[in-house]
């Protein structure tokens, strides 16, 4: 097949790919619900926050599970937004099973990050479907700096580094209370804190947890 030069003057998404990342309980299973025709897979027992909702879910305890559940999903037309709620969740049992296979420790951190990397990467390559990748919050100290950071949560080294790199969107879920109320919002861009961003420029630098409306706002902007 010839190369062909291509030109990033016109260049559009088909549809929104992002993590967003929180500490329990900031919300980030309900923002799922937020989102058009959403499907979540699931590897936690944290959808009680959905009861009330009528949202349909996967639950994945396996590798084999999460393979299941994409070759279903690709071949459906009726889901628009896919959650993987959260990959956090689904990596800690990925390793737990991998841990039980490999000879040492060593081992199964390598194959969770070829493995769990790999599926990431397809889920994200799904032409037409919102991603939705939901994480822990973690958090690493500078010493000598006296700071901290604060990123998504994924077993080893490599995923934790590499999990931003693989989506054009990264957003952080925090929530404050104001006047005797809880108020959630999705941090866009980067700080001193904490990891984010959007590679739309279509975004606030705080929007409101609403997936729908962001998703319209990234490709409105795409289209112009």
């Amino acid at each position: 097949m010839p190369i062909e030069i291509k030109n990033t003057r016109g260049y559009r998404v088909d549809a929104v790919k992002m993590v967003v990342y929180g500490i329990a309980g900031s919300g980030k299973s309900v923002l799922c619900s937020t989102a058009p025709n959403p499907i979540i897979i699931s590897a936690e027992h944290g959808l009680l926050s959905l009861a009330d909702k009528d949202i349909p879910y996967i639950e994945v305890k396996t590798l084999k599970d999460i393979n299941d559940a994409f070759n279903l999903i690709k071949k459906s037309t009726e889901f628009q937004t896919i959650c993987l709620d959260s990959v956090s969740e689904i990596s800690e049992v990925l390793l737990s099973e991998l841990k039980k296979e490999a000879k040492d420790a060593r081992q199964a951190y390598g194959k969770l990050a070829e493995s769990l990397g790999a599926m990431l990467r397809n889920f994200r390559n799904l032409p037409g479907k919102h991603i939705v990748m939901t994480a822990k919050r973690k958090s690493v100290e500078d010493e000598i700096a006296g700071t901290v950071e604060y990123m998504p949560s994924l077993p080893g080294r490599v995923l934790p580094e590499s999990l931003p790199y693989i989506v054009d969107e990264v957003f952080v879920m925090k929530m404050a209370l104001k006047k005797g109320a809880v108020v959630r919002t999705l941090q866009t861009q980067p700080d001193r804190q904490y990891t984010a961003k959007d590679r739309s420029g279509a975004l606030l630098q705080f929007e409101e947890p609403d997936l729908t409306q962001i998703f319209n706002k990234i490709m409105e902007h795409s289209k112009k």
